[in-house]
């Protein structure tokens, strides 16, 4: 079983940046991909992100590509996702989402993939 807590969230103006944090239980954290996903209001969950157990491939979303960077500590068992030249259109609670890993990192921008997931944090983003 493995826990999750994001953090880090809040208001931003555009071109602004913010840092998400993602705290997981259990000692099998390294045995996960993990990604992060955001639903605004009205819509359905996205892929934003996604990076393999070990930490050395990460795949994004066309959307946050150049903008947006994932990273992890297998040693601290956290995930962060550093957002930079933020728009009103990445206004959207973000989610976290732990995958066992067993296919390829494009697979995992699929919600299906993910067993766990965090209670989400809010990104508002103002113009």
């Amino acid at each position: 079983q493995v826990q999750l807590v994001e953090s880090g969230g809040g208001l931003v103006q555009a071109g602004g940046s913010l840092t998400l944090s993602c705290a997981a239980s259990g000692r099998t954290f390294s045995s996960y991909a993990m990604g992060w996903f955001r639903q605004a209001p009205g819509k359905e969950r996205e892929f934003v992100a996604a990076v393999s157990r070990s930490g050395g491939s990460s795949s994004y979303a066309d959307s946050v590509k150049g903008r947006f960077t994932i990273s992890r500590d297998n040693a601290k068992n956290t995930v962060n996702l550093q957002m930079n030249s933020l728009k009103p259109e990445d206004t959207a609670v973000y989610y976290c989402g732990a995958g066992p890993w067993g296919a390829g990192l494009s697979s995992y921008s699929s919600t299906q993939l993910y067993t766990y997931w965090g209670q989400g944090t809010q990104v508002t983003v103002s113009s």
